[in-house]
């Protein structure tokens, strides 16, 4: 039998944390997501300023990229060449820059949506958490 790995409260809390530090540091305002690799939120934050619909978004991301195992960039960029397809695909709503999968021992174990600036930096976010994590759980 194998063993999973999975995200606690406590490490969706340290994503978290790590992402809106950041974030902080930058002076962008956003909407943070985690959740576990079936795409279910474990924990959220709109920061001071983030529009509304930014929590909402971010949450897409975070649930596109757990559950296609992939960064949520990756079907931005087939949209952005023309793959319209995608659009039909429901459970893909986050196709935006700023979801990112999280991988453990060549597992995934859940993702970061944040949504509030712009792509590339809603993804230079999440990506900042997750290094912050798995650096720490070495």
């Amino acid at each position: 039998m194998k063993t999973k790995h999975y995200l606690t409260l406590a490490d969706a809390e340290f994503l978290l944390n790590q992402a809106q530090q950041y974030a902080t540091e930058h002076a962008f305002n956003v909407s943070i997501s985690i959740v576990d690799e079936t795409g279910n939120l474990l924990t959220m934050k709109r920061m001071d300023g983030a529009a509304p619909l930014t929590a909402n978004i971010s949450l897409e991301k975070a649930k596109c990229s757990a559950i296609s195992r992939r960064s949520s960039k990756l079907y931005e960029d087939m949209l952005k060449n023309g793959r319209f397809g995608f659009l039909s695909i429901s459970t893909l709503n986050g196709m935006l820059e700023g979801g990112e999968p999280i991988m453990y021992q060549d597992q995934l174990v859940g993702a970061v949506g944040v949504s509030g600036v712009q792509s590339f930096e809603d993804a230079e976010i999440a990506q900042h958490a997750i290094q912050a994590f798995l650096a720490q759980e070495k």
